[in-house]
């Protein structure tokens, strides 16, 4: 693992605000891992805030819900974060934030609600990873293997990002509530809390507010990449995922702080996951900030709050420098697992020639899940798909430090997913 140049400082130390909700939502069918939706709902529908307005019959899927009450107005390709342009329901804001009458669970109730009921609610509320990930949380919460240990990851190792740091801190006692019904879900029988020792304020909130529960907390140091599971898991167990194996396969159950506030908020206020926090932040905003967006709302919507501009954006990334993916247009709208918009001036933008691998083992010294990317990519070059397959590309986490570390500039991780999709499909 790496230190990186963390530029949390731009938005650390600033509260989480509300994002007003925007006029138009467009809310992708597809915002998961699994298979995409089909609409609910058809043109001219009326809808109320958090309806579920799209789903399908699959082993691997979670369904969406509208941010806004009011129209469906079209249901039609749009620009979308991770696969470019997918299928959206777009809904017209009527501006009231209509509920369908459902009411909250009292206390008394969900301290009777069974495991299953406890999943049914996660996977109704269309729950999944928000660390990025984006895997269904319900089947998460039904491992096919007894699981007893609980690892909360609040790592946050992305530069930027700092959404997972201020839920840390504004909403600590939610997130603990969340991990008792997980607890409750699976009988677990020991929880560590997993924080980078670079949010001492999210440290000190939890060391106050865990008292008498049982609960671990581990500081860990700030590298990249610090919050993948599998790093997690070695760091905090000095257990190792072997190949092609999965953190149940160790009895393990690794869960973002965000992923787990979601589960207290579908479980005690009946609300599906219709928004979540978001960092807006770079150079390039005179005033970054930490936002509560909902699901659907244009990223230029996100910009204009943060307005005015001091530079001109070069490229506009959601999600991480190091994972997240460059923006096409600023039409794109969040979706469930987006943790950041990052705004980037030319100042902050190298661009490189890529060139001829020098076999100097960069990538291979430093590959957290001990890849051989230099390898892998190589291969992929001469679509030499079975030699390919020979260096385990599955195993990667795209966690991107290869191509980071690489002096000779070479799109290691690049080719390494595409050698993925490949094999994936054969």
């Amino acid at each position: 693992m790496v230190r990186l140049e963390e530029n949390k400082s731009y938005t650390e130390d600033y509260t989480i605000e509300k994002l007003p909700a925007p006029k138009q939502v467009f809310i992708p069918l597809i915002q998961h891992i699994g298979k995409p939706n089909s609409p609910a709902v058809k043109v001219g529908d009326g809808v109320y805030l958090g309806e579920q307005i799209a789903s399908c019959q699959a082993a691997v899927f979670s369904p969406v819900h509208t941010s806004v009450s009011g129209k469906v107005t079209a249901i039609a390709n749009w620009p979308h974060p991770t696969t470019g342009i997918g299928q959206a329901i777009v809904i017209e804001n009527d501006g009231k934030d209509a509920l369908p009458g459902n009411r909250q669970h009292i206390p008394e109730e969900i301290e009777r609600l069974t495991p299953d009921q406890l999943r049914s609610i996660v996977r109704d509320a269309g729950i999944v990873g928000m660390g990025g990930a984006g895997f269904p949380t319900h089947i998460k919460l039904t491992p096919p293997k007894p699981v007893d240990t609980l690892i909360v990851n609040g790592a946050e190792c992305e530069p930027y990002a700092t959404g997972d740091d201020r839920i840390m801190i504004e909403q600590t006692s939610e997130i603990l509530m969340g991990v008792a019904l997980i607890v409750r879900c699976l009988g677990i029988k020991r929880v560590y809390i997993a924080i980078e020792d670079n949010k001492p304020k999210a440290i000190a909130a939890f060391k106050e507010n865990m008292r008498d529960m049982g609960y671990g907390i581990r500081i860990l140091k700030s590298s990249y990449p610090q919050g993948g599971e599998k790093q997690l898991i070695k760091n905090i167990l000095q257990k190792e995922i072997p190949s092609g194996k999965l953190p149940f396969d160790l009895g393990v159950l690794v869960h973002n702080v965000a992923t787990v506030l979601a589960i207290y908020e579908a479980v005690y206020k009946n609300k599906p996951l219709y928004e979540r926090v978001i960092t807006v932040t770079g150079d390039c905003l005179a005033s970054p900030k930490n936002l509560l967006v909902r699901i659907g709302s244009p990223i230029k919507e996100l910009i204009e709050f943060c307005q005015p501009l001091k530079k001109d954006p070069v490229k506009i990334i959601i999600g991480g420098p190091m994972m997240g993916i460059t923006q096409y247009t600023t039409d794109v709208p969040v979706i469930k697992t987006s943790g950041s918009v990052i705004l980037l001036s030319s100042r902050k933008i190298k661009i490189y020639t890529e060139d001829s691998c020098i076999r100097c083992g960069e990538c291979v010294r430093n590959c957290p899940v001990n890849l051989q990317p230099c390898l892998i990519s190589l291969a992929a070059e001469r679509n030499n798909w079975e030699l390919a397959k020979t260096y385990s590309p599955l195993d990667c986490i795209e966690c991107g430090l290869c191509a980071y570390l690489c002096p000779a500039r070479r799109n290691l991780v690049q080719s390494i997913k595409y050698a993925k999709v490949l094999l994936q499909n054969k």
